[in-house]
């Protein structure tokens, strides 16, 4: 496999049971039946959906980090804060807590907390720190 993968790993059991996918669609669908997917540039997103009463959760890719496979440079971050900044709803997002966000996102409300990533179900565990940052 190469990419993002289910956290498979030689030392657990897979996720994904082939036996119960029919019972596990089934509570998919149940929970996503009334939703509505969009396949839209995030900007085009917020525009399309923005009001009063709208809470946007914006989790773009880490800063400088490799391995999503989409192009997200400073620009993307930079036009995220200035919609922020600007929304008529309110806006949640998470970020690394590097400095480069927190001079991006200035002006914005932003929370420190920590968090640990175990990566592939290896149980290695990875401490790091975390912006949360609102528009409110």
């Amino acid at each position: 496999m190469s990419g993002q993968t289910f956290g498979t790993a030689a030392s657990a059991p897979p996720k994904l049971n082939l036996l119960r996918i029919e019972d596990d669609l089934s509570q998919a669908h149940l929970r996503l039946s009334r939703t509505l997917i969009e396949h839209l540039d995030w900007q085009e997103c917020i525009r399309r959906y923005d009001r009063d009463y709208t809470l946007f959760y914006l989790d773009p890719p880490y800063f400088q980090t490799a391995g999503y496979g989409v192009d997200f440079g400073l620009d993307q971050y930079q036009k995220m804060a200035e919609i922020a900044k600007n929304a008529k709803g309110k806006v949640i997002i998470s970020v690394n807590d590097v400095p480069m966000m927190r001079k991006v996102f200035a002006g914005l409300t932003m929370e420190t907390v920590d968090i640990t990533y175990t990566v592939g179900g290896s149980g290695k565990a990875d401490p790091t720190k975390e912006l949360i940052i609102k528009n409110w």
